[in-house]
């Protein structure tokens, strides 16, 4: 495992923000994948076995929330950083209570959301 990049899935349904996203991670040194919706993201996610995933809330179909309890009901160890630009206190105490490792909001810092990025892969730990 060592030497190889983070994997980082991008769950947006905006594609503009999808594609900056990917440049900004690659640019970090990630591997990245993107998804443009939470269903397409929960197909995939098993076989991509991504290090942590950056979190649209509010998307057609299945939100950011039912990604988490997804997650959390498959018992995969993903790193969650929640990224939003609906920013409410009862969204961000949700998010947190169904284990997001960050909630950041729309626009973010790139700093910010890369450091997010990295802590919750390292609260996530290495795979037993």
């Amino acid at each position: 495992m060592t030497g190889k990049s983070p994997l980082v899935a991008v769950v947006d349904d905006e594609e503009d923000v999808r594609h900056a996203l990917l440049r900004l991670l690659r640019s970090a040194g990630f591997d990245v994948l993107v998804y443009g919706s939470g269903t397409e993201f929960l197909r995939h996610v098993q076989d991509s076995a991504p290090d942590c995933v950056v979190l649209d809330l509010h998307m057609p179909g299945q939100s950011g929330f039912d990604v988490q309890r997804s997650l959390s009901e498959r018992g995969l160890p993903i790193g969650v950083v929640v990224l939003t630009g609906n920013d409410t206190p009862d969204g961000r105490m949700r998010a947190m209570a169904n284990g997001a490792d960050a909630y950041l909001c729309k626009p973010v810092d790139d700093e910010l959301l890369i450091g997010a990025i990295l802590d919750a892969i390292r609260q996530r730990g290495p795979p037993a």
